[in-house]
């Protein structure tokens, strides 16, 4: 089972960028904590990260024929690319959203996801563990 963890804007900022917000660890500590934990679970996971939607788009693209399902967090991109809902709903893969942060409870112009709308599950407010809840739903889902 091959999963593509694909992560947006400004989270290779981890531990830098609002730790009030986002905490204190790294980048490189969720990707540690996120290959453990399909290790565990005998999962194969390819973990992207970019600044750029373009990228984002491409990468769940080529994620056809080639991965099982995605785990989603498009930061930024949540409130506003229709273009990666569209990447998302084009290959049809089933697809979790994963959020550091509790969203409902921040801005107003963040109440919206597009992303999520072709996402099977969402979770948020759950830091780090939310990666690991996707992962292991996603193994469940599709072990079904």
């Amino acid at each position: 089972m091959k999963i593509l963890v694909l992560n947006g804007p400004n989270l290779n900022l981890l531990g830098v960028r609002e730790p009030e917000i986002y905490g204190d660890k790294t980048y490189a500590a969720l990707i540690g904590k996120i290959e453990q934990e399909a290790k565990a679970l005998s999962v194969e996971v390819t973990c992207v990260q970019s600044n750029h939607e373009g990228v984002l788009v491409d990468t769940i693209q080529q994620a056809l024929g080639v991965y099982d399902g995605i785990i989603i967090n498009p930061a930024a991109y949540t409130h506003t690319s229709i273009a990666i809902l569209d990447a998302l709903k084009a290959v049809t893969l089933p697809a979790v959203e994963v959020h550091l942060s509790q969203v409902s409870e921040r801005e107003d112009f963040r109440q919206r996801s597009f992303a999520g709308m072709a996402c099977i599950r969402t979770y948020m407010g759950l830091g780090f563990d939310g990666y690991i809840e996707a992962l292991r739903f996603l193994k469940s889902y599709l072990s079904e």
